[in-house]
């Protein structure tokens, strides 16, 4: 299956000379020394010319492998609550980026509640904007996109168990890409006070802490999902260090602190 691009010229330019200027833009604050080994990355998703520097300050510092599985939202309320697509590939104007058959099988093989879907991929913008990224970065890559739509915590968990056991077993180096913005439309002073307060529970790598802490504050992270899926696979992986590369909100762009949207990029090793 060849998945159309269904957000260029919207999220990001349409136009390749263009994408590829963007990312030269965000990612100019790369090391000059050498690049981070990351076992996972959380990146947000919105707009380019909102949140493409946040992004960007993470794939700056991090050197990326040829195998990425990139853990994205369901944003609308089509399709499985759990999707993954595990052939064919995701066309860009940038090309094509083939989906990862093996590992897509060997994840699906673990992770009993995914199931094949090309509905809830088709229109979701949180995986395919982070590809012109990735294109540009890491020409010969392949990837496994998983769409998460669930909310319940036990299924969350259960996501992330699987792929963290899939990934510490394959003994190839495989990044887990993470998709989330953070809290959404209320006043950047708020937004602020609500965002860190998650960002400190993903500091500490604690799912439970970030999934409650979300909950009971009313922070509206819609990559809650992903979030908690990817600090449970850690856990297995043997992460240790959690860094927060970049936080902002819409407002640093537009200059509209009434309701804004948050920001973070952050590496874990």
């Amino acid at each position: 299956m060849l998945r159309m691009p269904a957000v260029a010229g919207r999220f990001y330019p349409a136009n390749p000379q263009e994408i590829i200027a963007l990312v030269q833009q965000y990612t100019q604050t790369k090391n000059s020394g050498e690049l981070l080994r990351a076992k996972a990355c959380l990146v947000p998703h919105a707009g380019y010319v909102y949140s493409g520097h946040v992004a960007g300050a993470v794939y700056a510092q991090v050197a990326l492998p040829k195998k990425i599985l990139i853990l994205g939202v369901r944003h609308y309320p089509r399709g499985e609550k759990a999707a993954i697509l595990s052939s064919g590939a995701w066309r860009t104007p940038l090309g094509d980026a083939p989906v990862d058959e093996e590992l897509a099988g060997a994840i699906k093989a673990a992770c009993p509640l995914l199931r094949e879907d090309s509905v809830a991929h088709a229109g979701e913008h949180s995986l395919e904007v982070q590809l012109p990224f990735l294109q540009t970065l890491a020409a010969d890559f392949t990837f496994v996109p998983i769409a998460l739509g669930t909310a319940r915590f036990e299924e969350l968990v259960e996501l992330g168990e699987g792929i963290g056991k899939t990934l510490a077993n394959t003994g190839e180096e495989i990044l887990l890409l993470a998709t989330s913005d953070l809290n959404h439309y209320e006043n950047d002073a708020v937004a602020r006070v609500k965002d860190h307060k998650a960002i400190a529970r993903l500091l500490e790598m604690d799912a439970r802490g970030l999934y409650e802490v979300c909950r009971n504050e009313q922070i509206s992270m819609c990559g809650l999902g992903p979030a908690v899926a990817m600090l449970t696979a850690l856990k297995t992986m043997g992460a240790e260090k959690a860094e927060l590369v970049k936080y902002a909100t819409s407002a640093d762009v537009s200059g509209d602190f009434s309701a804004v949207v948050g920001y973070a990029g952050m590496i874990f090793q």
